[in-house]
């Protein structure tokens, strides 16, 4: 009998926060609750799963839909050669999730980085500023209503 998909496993779980699943093509997605994510991703991390790295995360911009946003985690289990992505979508008007520093430490500058580029504010985060942009910066740049000339106030050259 072949093994259940890691994504079924998880569905039966947390039946109620797991919003949809998908496997296309071999990708194992989870579509998450915004509120469920550090329950899950500390679930996934430990035994038997070992989600033990965080390889990337980012945000996408769906201008025009609400939920306008969609925060993606792929994971990677090392012991077992195999990669899992996380969906979980966030409002426009309170575009915030939990940090994932206190499980993997990369996430630091990864979630820096969407802070900066799309505004989407991390709680619990332990130094969220820009990484990327100046602090006079106004905006987020990767956001689709950003305006493309926009002009930037211009700030003194430091001596």
């Amino acid at each position: 009998m072949e093994e259940k998909k890691i994504v079924e496993q998880v569905k039966e779980r947390f039946q109620d926060k797991i919003i949809e699943t998908s496997a296309h093509l071999g990708d194992e997605t989870l579509v998450i609750d915004r509120e469920s994510l550090l329950e899950i991703v500390t679930f996934l991390k430990n035994k038997p799963y070992e989600y033990n790295m965080l390889l990337d995360l980012t945000c996408v911009d769906f201008l025009g839909q609400e939920p306008r946003f969609e925060m993606v985690y792929h994971l990677l289990s090392l012991p077992k050669s195999h990669r899992l992505r996380i969906k979980t979508r966030l409002s426009e008007k309170d575009p915030s999730i939990d940090s994932l520093t206190s499980l993997w430490e990369n996430a630091n500058w990864l979630e820096r980085e969407v802070f900066d580029m799309f505004g989407v504010h991390f709680k619990g985060h332990p130094d969220l500023r820009r990484i990327f942009m100046y602090d006079g910066f106004e905006g987020y740049p990767l956001r689709k209503d950003y305006p493309l000339r926009k002009r930037q106030p211009r700030i003194p050259l430091k001596k």
